[in-house]
């Protein structure tokens, strides 16, 4: 296979002058932090997604544990999710002391499996953090009906699925809360970054509280003056900065233009493989529209007489960046020292030894996509 002159990432940001200028304006403001920014990022973000309120964090992972911690999950519980994700989506719920409750991946979607959910759920679970993988929609309302009928509370993992549609609601609208990143190779981005939207007011007010050292303005400290404070609770240093903010106010004008482009090279990687045996597309849930952060198909190395290591180094050696996303959580050796054990979930595990992620972002041509494709050919 020729060589390509340049790398191909599987993703990267895409940062234009606007965006620029954008955060230089804020870096000659008063406010670096803490400022204005933050709370327009907010507005944007949720009016975007349909929900009442919105809060910021440094990045994906300290906004799940905010929100573990604003659902109350604590030593004890147990919170159900997927093995085919980030290790994020588990070690939130690590982090409050809670066990983590592996449930199997739907075969065709590749994302948790509701009847999995349903099957796991004991007097001891808390919380669900179903996780939109590769961008794609989980099938929320069969979750929600789960949780309610449990009384249960919903996280969904949408790192992966800012713009996405699930019967005509964005991602973002249903769930109890749901979690957004902004890491430079996310749908836009701010840097590093996070942030939960939901349509509690109580979720809301412990999201604000567990971000800034879990120190609030209580009436007390009304009565002692503007400059008094009380610490009600240990919370963490989690704050967004403005400048990130400021970047992503900017990258947010262009989200829909941004998932429109990754949705046609979806489309097109999808009607070529129609002709080229031995690798598989991925397939989308009836009623969504999928924000395609990842192209992730499945390989028959028989087919293609090559094993995946193969296939992947020989495509790293022609500066084509697929990459693998992702080892099961529970195979990594801090999960496997707390007792969890291989054959756990057959259908994640079975996905996983043939996944491969094609490149896929808004700068790619479809020369790209057809250069890609060539190696299978």
């Amino acid at each position: 296979m020729e060589k390509r002159k340049e790398f191909l990432p599987y993703s990267t940001q895409w940062i234009s002058d606007e965006d620029i200028e954008a955060v230089i304006e804020t870096l000659k403001s008063p406010f670096l932090t803490t400022g204005p920014k933050v709370k327009e990022f907010e507005e944007v973000v949720a009016q975007y997604v349909g929900a009442k309120y919105a809060v910021s964090f440094a990045n994906g992972t300290a906004a799940l544990h905010g929100a573990c911690y604003a659902a109350g999950v604590s030593e004890g519980d147990e919170v159900i999710t997927t093995p085919i994700t980030f290790a994020a989506s588990a070690n939130c719920a690590r982090y409050m002391g809670a066990k983590v409750v592996f449930a199997d991946i739907d075969e065709h979607t590749y994302n948790i499996d509701p009847q999995e959910i349903a099957r796991h759920i004991t007097p001891q679970t808390k919380a669900i953090i179903p996780v939109d993988f590769t961008g794609q929609p989980v099938d929320i309302d069969a979750i929600m009906d789960i949780a309610h009928a449990n009384n249960l509370v919903v996280i969904e993992d949408g790192a992966h699925s800012l713009g996405a549609d699930y019967k005509d609601r964005k991602v973002g609208a249903t769930a109890d809360m749901t979690m957004f990143s902004f890491h430079p190779v996310k749908p836009v981005t701010t840097g590093e970054g996070g942030i939960i939207v939901t349509n509690n007011k109580e979720f809301y007010e412990k999201l604000l509280l567990f971000r800034g050292h879990g120190i609030t303005h209580t009436p007390y400290a009304e009565e002692q003056g503007g400059w008094y404070y009380e610490m009600v609770d240990l919370g963490f240093n989690y704050r967004m900065t403005d400048i990130q903010a400021a970047l992503g106010v900017s990258q947010m004008k262009k989200l829909d233009s941004f998932i429109n482009k990754r949705q046609e090279l979806a489309a097109l990687y999808t009607e070529k493989l129609t002709m080229i045996d031995g690798v598989t597309a991925p397939q989308q849930l009836a009623n969504t529209n999928s924000g395609w952060h990842l192209y992730s198909v499945q390989l028959n190395p028989e087919t293609l007489g090559k094993s995946r290591k193969q296939i992947f180094e020989e495509l790293r050696a022609a500066n084509i960046g697929v990459h693998v996303h992702y080892i099961p959580v529970y195979w990594h050796p801090y999960y496997q020292e707390l007792g969890y054990a291989r054959g756990l979930c057959p259908k994640a595990e079975k996905w996983y030894d043939n996944a491969l992620s094609l490149p896929l972002h808004p700068q790619m041509s479809e020369e790209d996509v057809d250069m890609v494709l060539s190696y299978f050919s």
